[in-house]
């Protein structure tokens, strides 16, 4: 066994019997992670499958001082499907899971008498976990809400300009060589400010995005199951979504994965849209039809997109949305701000303590 030492500062975490988590602030180094398997006789059994920070991890040891804590060592690369496997079969009672782990009947029934207790996810989204096995299971599901509402309107902003300005172009005319004397007309993008801004889906990020693009003067429509009182609030528009298609300047989906809106931003979406409209999604990558939204590009039906989702994740190198000019494409980084991630690792940490302690989770999905 190999144990890293590290130094790290933080305040007050107030946990509060698994009730609600209060107070968190803490300065976190990116590179403080703990790595280690400490195995004991008594305690509850967790596998958690990325590195988490050092503090966050320490909680559990607080909650459950014989606690087997097994982390997957890698970063960045997920844990194997053969591994995940063979550790709920040996009989762990917690989980703490990343979207990159499906956790599915399977899986589940591997567990030896039905001894997992928790499935406690870093992420808002759980389409990754199938809830009725779990149910069938009698198994616990937490994942990490509203934590990430505001760093993830931040990244739309920014998607938003970085493609309406043609980020990506200029920034290779650099790398290459290809910047010239300047140019009247040359990289020329389009204005945010003063848009009409089309948002499907008017949950607590549809609205965090909506209240930046108030920021920059922008008329805002928004497409939902209802009209919502914060959009009166804030004077954005309900309207149906062929007239949100039809009149934005700029369409942001941020609604969630549903047999509704799967591939809803197809090519019959993308022709009503104005052809120079800009379509930007870090919602969901199967909200959208990729193969119709690369031809939409390419043909100029709209103008350009950003993407901070996708089908599949990773997108491959040869994939041809990548060789558009008109197109960028993020590494899913809606949430990584460190104060974020930080946040979520508490809140997962907690679920699953509260989990293996037989108590309703704060943050509870089942």
């Amino acid at each position: 066994m190999r144990h890293h030492s590290l130094l790290f500062q933080s305040s007050c975490i107030l946990f509060n019997k698994g009730k609600t988590l209060k107070n968190v602030k803490r300065s976190c180094f990116p590179s403080n992670y703990l790595l280690y398997c400490q195995k004991t006789a008594d305690g509850p059994k967790v596998l958690v499958t990325r590195k988490l920070i050092e503090p966050a991890l320490q909680e559990i040891k607080k909650a459950f001082p014989n606690v087997h804590l097994d982390v997957w060592p890698e970063e960045t690369t997920p844990i194997p499907r053969t591994v995940l496997q063979e550790k709920v079969s040996s009989g762990v009672d917690g989980i703490i899971c990343m979207l990159t782990d499906k956790i599915n009947g399977d899986l589940l029934k591997q567990s030896p008498q039905n001894k997992l207790k928790v499935v406690s996810t870093m992420s808002v989204g759980f389409n990754h976990i199938d809830i009725e096995a779990c149910r069938n299971h009698n198994i616990k599901v937490g994942n990490t809400p509203d934590v990430l509402t505001e760093t993830t309107a931040d990244l739309v902003l920014g998607l938003t300009l970085a493609t309406s300005r043609r980020f990506r172009e200029a920034i290779r005319s650099v790398e290459e060589g290809t910047w010239g004397s300047w140019s009247p007309y040359w990289l020329c993008g389009v204005d945010v400010h003063h848009a009409k801004v089309g948002i499907v889906g008017f949950g607590r990020i549809g609205q965090a995005v909506a209240r930046r693009f108030l920021g920059f003067d922008c008329t805002i429509l928004y497409n939902s199951r209802s009209e919502k009182e914060e959009g009166r609030k804030m004077g954005a528009s309900f309207v149906d979504l062929d007239t949100l298609l039809r009149e934005s300047d700029i369409v942001i989906p941020q609604c969630l994965l549903s047999e509704e809106t799967r591939n809803m931003f197809n090519m019959d979406a993308f022709r009503k849209m104005k052809p120079t409209a800009i379509f930007i999604n870090a919602s969901r990558g199967e909200v959208v039809d990729q193969e119709a939204l690369y031809q939409a590009l390419k043909e100029g039906i709209i103008r350009a997109a950003g993407l901070d989702v996708c089908v599949p994740e990773p997108l491959p190198p040869s994939h041809p949305l990548l060789s558009l000019p008109n197109c960028i494409v993020l590494p899913h980084i809606g949430s990584a701000s460190v104060s974020t991630r930080e946040k979520m690792s508490y809140m997962c940490v907690q679920n699953l303590i509260a989990g293996l302690q037989g108590q309703s989770l704060p943050f509870q999905v089942l």
